[in-house]
């Protein structure tokens, strides 16, 4: 093993894994982009076989020997499926026998957004991708995070739920529960169908759940050209973000602090300001002094920095870090 490979930082959620190898001054080893996985009770092999590979093209893109164990001496792991105190001594049972580092450190992946979008080590982080999820954190190191692991513990939001509600009011517009919407004949487009029974019939026989997701920009399209039913779920999906955020901000006690709130995630890509400024509005009731910020850096810069932080380097290796650890040599490692 080299002695420059000081962190192993990962980034993993149900999009994508990223892997980094980074030295203490900040210097890009070694970088790997691999398949996403949710790292979830029922798909735990599947993720950390997705892990190991992404882990094993980074290794070698450092130069190192994959086989080698242990691969760094710090290893940083922020995942998707970190949710509940249960689900973190589930994955580090897991982990540790893999050997990834000397030390393992196990964190949610927003820890990952919010660490990548700002240079303090405290703010709010936000995901809203495939699901949703937010953690915050105090000056003085207290922390904040929610279940995040659906309806059964009250949560409304991101590209899976909003795909569900597509379908429900594709489905409930045609049969005329509800009114009419635009829905009706984008939800089966998407799919290649011509109705919303159709629709209804590739859920029945197990051939929608994977793509549901994939239906949010549907919905902001039909929103953003006047479709009233999909600007309501839209606003709905920005509300639910707000009402974590908010939550967070007042059990930190940071309603009066000019806090870094950092959203993350494909939901926040597709360049609707609409929704962007109704989160906006809405934190910002909360905490007048708030800066709102979308992530622009890859999230495992932040898993990267919150090793940096470990091991007291951060300040001066981050920008380092930053500039060679980009969405571009992510991508180019993956071979898009």
């Amino acid at each position: 093993m080299s002695s420059k490979a000081d962190i192993l930082a990962v980034d993993g959620g149900n999009s994508k894994i990223d892997a980094a190898f980074v030295a203490r001054d900040g210097a890009l080893l070694g970088a790997a982009r691999g398949a996403g996985a949710s790292f979830a009770p029922s798909e735990e092999s599947r993720s950390l076989t997705a892990l190991v590979d992404t882990v094993r093209r980074a290794a070698a893109d450092a130069g190192l020997d994959p086989a080698a164990r242990p691969l760094a001496p710090l290893s940083v792991l922020c995942l998707a499926g970190a949710d509940l105190p249960v689900d973190d001594r589930r994955l580090l049972r897991l982990l540790r026998p893999l050997k990834l580092g000397v030390e393992l450190v196990l964190r949610n992946d927003t820890f990952a957004v919010l660490r990548a979008g700002t240079e303090r080590s405290w703010g709010v982080g936000v995901v809203c991708g495939t699901g949703m999820n937010c953690s915050g954190v105090a000056p003085n190191g207290r922390t904040v995070r929610f279940a995040a692991i659906g309806e059964v513990s009250g949560d409304d939001g991101g590209g899976g739920w909003m795909g569900l509600q597509a379908i429900r009011a594709a489905v409930r517009g045609g049969d005329r529960r509800d009114p009419h919407t635009s829905l009706e004949r984008e939800v089966p487009a998407f799919f290649g169908v011509r109705s919303p029974l159709a629709v209804l019939e590739l859920v029945q026989t197990g051939r929608v759940e994977p793509y549901v997701a994939e239906l949010a920009p549907v919905v902001f399209r039909c929103a953003a050209e006047g479709d009233a039913v999909a600007a309501a779920l839209v606003d709905r999906q920005a509300d639910e973000i707000v009402a974590m955020v908010s939550s967070a901000l007042r059990r930190l006690h940071l309603t009066r602090r000019d806090v870094e709130v950092v959203l993350g995630g494909g939901l926040f890509h597709g360049g609707d300001r609409g929704f962007i400024e109704r989160i906006e509005r809405g934190v910002l009731s909360v905490a007048a002094a708030a800066r709102i910020k979308r992530l622009q850096a890859p999230p495992v810069i932040g898993s990267a920095l919150l090793g940096l932080d470990r091991l007291g380097t951060a300040n001066g290796a981050g920008g380092r870090l930053r500039a060679a650890l980009t969405h571009e040599r992510l991508a180019a490692a993956r071979g898009e």
